[in-house]
């Protein structure tokens, strides 16, 4: 997509289940900026081998053509369950007061390298089939990267003295972004990880304190709050910075209102959910980059979330 003024957009989509490729396809979708790994385990009654899941990611890849798929590592723990998962040490801390503060994520499977390493040697065997790039969740720490990045290492290191034949340029290995701490952090990140994207959902989450599963607060939940823009806007400029490519997902991502915004403080990559790609697309073709950066100025001066509301619904508008 592009602006009227003629900058060029990358928007993705998200991809859950194998079934939703079709809609992918129809979506007209730049590739895949985000590919849950999850359904692999969800309902799987022991860990799938490296070559079962290696066939899946290849089958996704090829259905690309040649448009780049980003494959999320499972990204579990907090209260999910699998009977695959629970056997390999993945638990999720349904038992815990606070499952969404325990261990979860990357420091969830750093504790249980095995899982990670089978993930690693998958997702690069399934590198022959088309360009694919490695995305590590919930990141919260530069030593966290680096002790994955050396798994991911060892792992190619072992699959090439099998015989395995992989690039000399690995596909990059990348972080979501979606604490604030990473979000501090982006400057010294964005040194270490070849890409970056900015989860919105847990961004918004963590950053409000807010469960948008709880009915006494899922009302303070707003993605488009000041607090979570401005941290949006400080890790896009850390990346753009270290010069490195920097997308988005999440809720906000799809929003044909918040697009705009969030070009105007430097984002050009979008992923969302497949039916929402032709709505951004024709919101985007819309306006030009001034428009956006004047409406980001506006935007990053507003003291609440109302007047944030307030200032995209009217841009939306055309008032």
């Amino acid at each position: 997509a592009r602006l009227s003024s003629g900058e060029k957009l990358q928007l993705q989509a998200n991809l859950e289940l194998p079934a939703e490729l079709p809609l992918i396809a129809q979506s007209g979708a730049a590739g895949i900026g985000l590919l849950r790994t999850e359904f692999l385990f969800m309902n799987a009654q022991a860990m799938p081998d490296v070559d079962a899941q290696a066939a899946i990611y290849s089958e996704i890849v090829t259905a690309m053509a040649g448009d780049v798929t980003t494959i999320r590592v499972v990204d579990w723990g907090g209260e999910k369950h699998s009977e695959a998962l629970d056997r390999a040490g993945l638990r999720g801390e349904g038992e815990s007061v606070n499952p969404a503060l325990g261990m979860r994520g990357l420091r969830l499977l750093l504790r249980h390298p095995a899982v990670l390493e089978s993930q690693f040697a998958a997702i690069l065997k399934a590198s022959s089939a088309g360009p694919v790039r490695v995305m590590l969740p919930m990141v919260t720490t530069v030593p966290e990267l680096r002790e994955a990045r050396d798994i991911y290492h060892r792992v190619a290191r072992r699959l090439r003295r099998k015989g395995v034949r992989l690039d000399d340029n690995l596909p990059p290995l990348g972080i979501m972004v979606e604490t604030p701490a990473a979000a501090l952090m982006g400057d010294a990140l964005a040194q270490e990880a070849e890409f970056m994207a900015i989860g919105t959902n847990d961004l918004t989450m963590y950053t409000l304190a807010v469960d948008r599963a709880s009915a006494e607060v899922a009302s303070l939940y707003h993605p488009l709050h000041p607090a979570v823009l401005r941290l949006i806007q400080t890790v896009t400029e850390a990346a753009l910075r270290q010069y490195r490519p920097i997308s988005i997902c999440g809720e906000i991502a799809g929003d044909p209102r918040a697009v705009p915004l969030l070009v105007g403080l430097g984002l050009r990559s979008f992923s969302m959910t497949a039916s929402a790609v032709p709505r951004v697309k024709r919101a985007v073709r819309a306006v030009s980059f001034e428009d956006c950066r004047r409406l980001a100025h506006r935007v990053m001066e507003a003291p609440d979330v109302a007047e944030v509301t307030s200032l995209v619904d009217a841009f939306a508008a055309g008032t």
